[in-house]
Formats: C-alpha cells, structure tokens, sequence
C-alpha cells in the first residue's frame, strides 16, 4: 500500500479502528479469507467520506462489506483499503414509526429495538445474521419478507466522496438485489417505516421464526447463508438434494446434510475448497435438471 495513505490514515483516525494485513477469517461468516492489506471500522459518515477520498487521492481501491455473512473472501485475500461498518456504526434511533439505523447494526439488534418499540414489519429480518447495511445492499429477505418493503431511504457515501441520499423508489429493489451492486457506494445510514403492533405479538412472531431457522438451517457449522439464488419455479436446496449432494465434501467445505441449501466450513476449509464444490454442484444440478444455479453469496478478493 502507499505509504502516505497509510500515515494519513493512523494520523487521522483511531489506531485501534485501523488493522494491517487483517486476516479475513476473522472477518466473514464463514471463517475464510486471506488478509486484507488494511481494515478500517468507520464510526461516522464523516469518517466514511474522508477515508473514501483519501483513498482514491492515493490510488488505493477501496472493499465495502457489512457483517461478512454473504462473502466469500478469496485465499489470495484483498488488495487495498477495506472499510467494514460494524457496533461503531450501530444507532438505532425511534422517531414515530420510523426507524433509523447505522449501516453497521446487525438486522437482529434492529428487529428487537423495534420489538420493544411496539414497531411490526421487521419480525422477518430477525434471524438473518447481517448488517442492515448488506441487507439494503443485497435486498435481504426471509420468511416472505424484504427489505424493499420496510425501506424510505438509504444514505450512502460515493465513490467520489460524495454524501447522497436515495428515497426508496430509486433503489431498484428486486430479489437479492438493489441499486448498489452497480454502485459502489458505501450505505451509511438507512430509514425504515414500520407499523405499530402489539410488543407481546411482535415478539411471539419472531421467536416462532427463529424457532423454523434454528430447526432448518445448519447453524452449527460456519456459511454465508444460502449459498445459490432461489431459480424461478425451483427452489435450490431441493434440486441439490435431488441431484444426491447432500453431505458432497471437497477440502473442508461440505453441501450441509441438513439443508442442502447451504455450503459450510466444516473445518479448515479454503475459499478454492468453495469455489470447486459450488462448481461441482452447479454442474451436477444441470445435468440432472437442466438448472442454472447462481450463486448468492458475494465473491471478492484475489485467488
């Protein structure tokens, strides 16, 4: 990295929010990931703004990512400056039925705040272990919910350096997708409208959902979550059991034997381990059923 950039990043901002060759394992769901070249936890979007210009004044690229609950990191790891929104971002502020919300609070946190407000709309996202910011940017739903459908506004930071602000008919929702993946734009700072509900009802939907993910999913083992789209007509975890890849090993990445849904790390696994089994099954799913998969978790880094 620029070695002025570096000084300029240690003379600006806390030390103890700046990490050097930060490895990526640490750093993702999954627990994989070469090293980042630096890490830097933003605690303010001004902050955001004045590491983001830095880094393109010296030329350093520039990673985005909430949580790390649906990347993949490469074992090559990244290059450049990596900005993680994580608890140094995390307000959640109550104003009516709206909610504001730092980038870098996890949707659970979000869900129980607006629980105890008495605010219904947000039970779905309780279980789903991301960033509000990655739910934005990956349109983030379960149990028949999204985001798009609790979102007015998302304020983000360009990659100029620019703050902007987006009202939600702007945001290209669609499934797992939004405006973002052809921006790049670090969301900062998000307003969700709820509906106000019964606190005792609220919480009694979002323990009954939790309840399905914990019987459902395999939690147990590291993942990125759903590791394929759901294809139109189909849904991917049935396909690949069809296909008999349920349990289908290669390195220390495994098709999970209880949801075949889900790639974890069974130990030790490499992101290369990921990469081939996602390709196996991939293949495997089309010659049985004439079936694209695609894959839903975000791949970054270098091999």
């Amino acid at each position: 990295m620029n070695k002025d950039f570096i000084d300029f990043c240690h003379k600006t901002f806390d030390p103890s929010r700046l990490f050097m060759n930060a490895p990526m394992r640490f750093h993702t769901t999954f627990c994989i990931g070469g090293p980042a070249d630096m890490l830097f936890y933003p605690a303010s979007i001004d902050e955001v703004q004045k590491i983001i210009q830095a880094a393109k004044s010296y030329g350093e690229p520039i990673t985005l990512m909430g949580n790390g609950s649906n990347i993949l990191v490469r074992d090559g790891g990244i290059r450049g400056l990596v900005v993680r929104f994580n608890h140094t971002m995390s307000s959640i502020v109550a104003s009516g039925s709206d909610i504001t919300v730092g980038a870098g609070a996890l949707l659970k946190d979000a869900a129980a705040f607006a629980q105890r407000q008495g605010l219904t709309g947000m039970e779905f996202a309780a279980g789903i272990p991301g960033s509000i910011g990655g739910a934005i940017f990956m349109n983030a739903g379960a149990y028949d919910g999204e985001m798009k459908s609790i979102v007015t506004q998302v304020k983000t930071v360009s990659a100029a350096g620019e703050i902007r602000s987006y009202a939600a008919h702007e945001l290209d929702f669609d499934y797992r997708h939004s405006i973002f993946h052809e921006r790049e734009e670090a969301i900062c700072e998000v307003r969700l409208h709820l509906t106000p509900g019964n606190p005792a009802d609220i919480l009694e939907k979002m323990t009954d959902l939790n309840g399905r993910r914990k019987s459902r999913q395999p939690l147990e083992y590291p993942s990125a979550g759903s590791t394929f789209k759901r294809p139109p007509g189909y849904f991917a975890g049935t396909l690949i059991d069809e296909a008999g890849l349920k349990g289908f090993t290669v390195g220390g990445a495994q098709v999970s034997r209880k949801h075949a849904g889900f790639i974890v790390n069974i130990g030790g696994a490499t992101a290369n381990d990921v990469q081939r089994l996602i390709a196996a099954v991939q293949e495997r799913v089309y010659a049985r059923h004439a079936v694209r998969l695609v894959p839903e978790l975000r791949i970054i880094g270098e091999p």
